[in-house]
């Protein structure tokens, strides 16, 4: 994937939102890949002709076997007021998860305490409080079933992390693909199928509701992919 590859879902002076596929990095790590604040700043530079780099402020992030909507800073003043947004849970987020059964509810609230583990780079989901964790909630609705999978629509309420994959576990009903939180079987180009749908927030700097989705998130799901036992 490279700048001229990018799919720009939303872009004006403060603020650009992108669709990001799985396996790119948000940020750049040990790894040295490649990350998607980079491809988007030649994105920038290129657009408009700017000479020298592009200010781009991270937000948030995705994990990298996700894919779906990120959106990034173009101004110190945006990425500060976003940062604020995110902070205080401002920002409704929608998610697509492809998971393994069928849950017994069609929909719920899930409420777990998490604790992340930095080496093994997890959070383990525990039903009550213990020490260092972190509350986890969120909601869920079966919006499709398959013969051997469930496509859920998922809110967030709380940012923790890798929260949607260890809760949905913890429910017995493993992303798609997600072998770190105990799927089956792994989808060949190493992806998760969970994908970052939806995002709406107040902008930043003008008096006007963003509202974000992807035009066909199933792209990014593997629903008629055959599964094994």
């Amino acid at each position: 994937m490279n700048s001229i590859d990018l799919e720009v879902l939303f872009e004006d002076n403060h603020l650009i939102a992108v669709y990001k596929p799985s396996g790119v990095l948000v940020q750049g790590d040990k790894t040295g890949d490649t990350p998607l604040v980079d491809l988007v700043k030649a994105y920038i530079v290129q657009k408009y002709n700017k000479p020298g780099a592009a200010f781009l402020g991270v937000i948030h992030r995705i994990d990298r076997p996700t894919s779906g909507i990120v959106v990034f800073g173009k101004t110190s003043k945006a990425l500060t007021r976003m940062n604020k947004l995110f902070a205080e849970r401002k920002i409704n987020k929608t998610y697509w998860a492809l998971v393994e059964g069928h849950p017994d509810l069609t929909e719920a609230d899930l409420e777990h305490y998490l604790v992340r583990n930095p080496e093994k780079n997890k959070s383990f989901a525990y039903q009550k409080s213990v020490p260092n964790a972190k509350r986890a909630h969120l909601s869920y609705k079966s919006i499709h079933k398959f013969e051997r999978f469930s496509l859920l629509q998922v809110k967030l309420h709380t940012g923790r992390h890798h929260q949607i994959r260890a809760q949905l576990s913890a429910l017995g009903h493993p992303i798609k693909g997600d072998l770190k939180y105990g799927a089956k079987r792994s989808n060949p180009n190493g992806s998760i199928d969970l994908v970052a749908q939806h995002l709406e927030f107040q902008h930043p700097v003008q008096d006007v509701k963003v509202v974000l989705s992807l035009k066909n998130p199933s792209l990014s799901i593997k629903v008629d992919e055959p599964f094994d036992s």
